[in-house]
This record gives structure tokens, sequence and C-alpha cells, in this order.
């Protein structure tokens, strides 16, 4: 175990004697239970029994529904089930996961998410091969809230296997969503939990940054996991306020420390453009869904974390189509009242 870290928590190493299976599958939950039966079922329909495969659900005191029912329905013993005592938050609920955890190998897999048929036997592959890794992770599926697939996520590589510059590639850009990921216990033992200095983004990326720095990460080009998106999640409060970059710049000022010397500079800048051209976009949604005030949040923070000659035209169409879109708005209004 490393020396305290001021914004991580320590994750202690399994007790001697204590039960040690391959596997910790821990399932953080949080007001989703009606999609974590189908979550449950994807990961059963792979269990290889109790002394392989520890399976738990840690709930952060939800308020909405009844999770445990959910579980204990379904499973009956063979899943276990932890209710925080009060809501702590998703990343301290991500770390009383690792803390829970007793598997050489742990998957953190959010509660509304999926994982497809073979995606442990292949992984384990990644590790059973390569010893030296610190993470596998697959290519991944986006779904809808009704499971419908979206769209794929990026090929990083044609076969599968240990990435090429891989922390030059990750360091710019979050590449991989957390139920697609499985990292070996002993490297959060090492290197500490999730950087609470993030409040609500990031706090991923900046984990798989500091896994890729110290680390090889081995990769399944077949997609094996599903990660949901849902459509209530622009309306947050943190994306209307801008709060989900400030906390991404956050984020590339920590990761920055982890890169070599001679390639931070100009990585540190491309991940602020690259984040930046992400707020613009989002902030194109909001006009869209007429939202001024997000859209506006969302241009500040865009401004704020990269602004240079390639943003101005992204900006400039930003301002036509909002002006556009009030026009049209008192145009039409006027309209119906002349009706």
């Amino acid at each position: 175990m490393i020396a305290s870290h001021p914004y991580r928590s320590q994750i202690a190493t399994v007790p001697a004697g204590g039960s040690r299976p391959l596997w910790s599958v821990m399932i953080p939950t949080y007001n989703c239970a009606n999609y974590l039966q189908e979550t449950l079922t994807s990961v059963l329909a792979q269990d290889p029994g109790r002394e392989l495969m520890q399976i738990e659900v840690v709930d952060d005191c939800s308020t909405q529904d009844d999770p445990e029912a959910i579980v204990k329905g379904l499973a009956g013993d063979r899943v276990s089930f932890y209710r925080q005592p009060q809501n702590v938050g998703h990343i301290q609920n991500f770390d009383t996961c690792l803390q829970r955890s007793h598997g050489r190998l742990i998957h953190l897999l959010h509660g509304d998410d999926l994982v497809m048929p073979g995606f442990y036997n292949k992984l384990q592959t990644g590790f059973d091969q390569h010893p030296e890794i610190g993470a596998a992770f697959s290519r991944h599926v986006f779904i809808d809230e009704l499971s419908n697939w979206t769209k794929l996520s990026d090929l990083e590589q044609t076969h599968s296997g240990i990435l090429t510059n891989w922390l030059e590639k990750i360091a710019v850009r979050q590449l991989i969503q957390t139920p697609s990921i499985v990292v070996r216990r002993e490297v959060y033992e090492r290197w500490g939990g999730f950087d609470r200095r993030m409040k609500c983004w990031g706090e991923d990326w900046e984990m798989w940054v500091r896994i890729a720095a110290q680390y090889p990460v081995w990769y399944e080009s077949q997609p094996l996991a599903q990660y949901r998106q849902r459509s209530t999640s622009l309306t947050g409060n943190t994306i209307r306020t801008g709060e989900n970059i400030q906390d991404i710049r956050q984020a590339i000022e920590i990761v920055k420390e982890y890169l070599p010397a001679s390639t931070a500079a100009s990585l540190n800048r491309n991940a602020l453009q690259n984040y930046a051209n992400y707020a613009l976009s989002t902030a194109d949604s909001f006009i869209k869904a007429k939202d001024r005030t997000a859209a506006i949040a969302q241009i500040r923070a865009a401004i704020a974390c990269h602004f240079s000659l390639s943003t101005i035209p992204m900006l400039l169409k930003l301002s036509l189509k909002a002006v556009n879109r009030e026009i049209s708005s008192k145009l039409a209004l006027a309209r119906s009242t002349n009706l």
C-alpha cells in the first residue's frame, strides 16, 4: 500500500486467510432499481460460482426504490447486499465497493449497465496471458433507457492485446466506460481509490489515466459491455451549470502530473481543446432544447477550458443559432397572439 493521499481512500489488502475468489463484481446503485434486475441477470448468466466470483450490490441509501428486494427476489443469497447508512455520494460509494471486495480482479458495474456474453472469460484471458497488466477493458456499446443500442465505441486497435501508446491516447480524452474495465485489486491497493477532487465528472477518467501511467493495459476488441445513457442526463444540474467541465479541468490538471515531461504540455493542451469542443457540442444540444441558460453555462465553460482561433467558428455558429431560435420563437408567439 502506498502512503496516504489527501484525496484518495486507502484500499486495504484482504486479510490473510479470507476468501479470495478470482472475481469481485461490485455493483454500486442509487435509485436505479428498475434497471438492476437486467444488470444482475447479465452477470448471473456468466456466474462461475461462489468460489470464483463475489457478486455484491452496494447501495448509496436509495430513496426512491428498494434494490435489496430486487437482489433477494432474483438471486436469493447468491448476491450480497450492502446499504450505506446514509447517502455518501457516488465516489465514496465506488470506494466502498473497492474496500468490500476480496477478489483478485475487480469489476465495477453500475446498477443500470450490462455485461454481454463472454465478458469475464474474454477479459480473464488478458490477465492470464499477461500478468504484468494492471487492467483490461473491452469495446462497449451505448444503450438507451430501453436497452436499445445507440452507438458503438471507437475501435482502439483491430486485435485484442496490450495497447500501444495507450497513455498518450487516454490522457487527452475519456475512452473507457466503467462497466467495460476490470482492474487488479492490487492496483487499487497500491494507488488508492477514486480522487475526491472531482465532484461529479472525471473521477473515472483520472483513474484510468493513473493506471495507464503505471501499467500496460489489455484491450478486447469485441464489444462486451453496455453503458446506459439516459435522456435525462442532459438536464442534470452539474451539466446545466457547467460544473461538469470544471471537474474535467480539475482532472486534466491532475492527469498532467502522470505524463512524461516531454509530452505533458502538448497532451494537456489537446485534452483542454477536446473538452472545450465537447462543451460547445453540449451547448448546441441545449440551444436545440431551447434551454438558453444551460447553453450559456456550457459556452462559458468551454471558453474557460480552452479558447483559441479554432473555437471561434463554433462560438459564432452557436451564437447565430441561439439568436435565430429566439427570433423564431418571438415570431411564432406574435402570430399566435394575432390569431
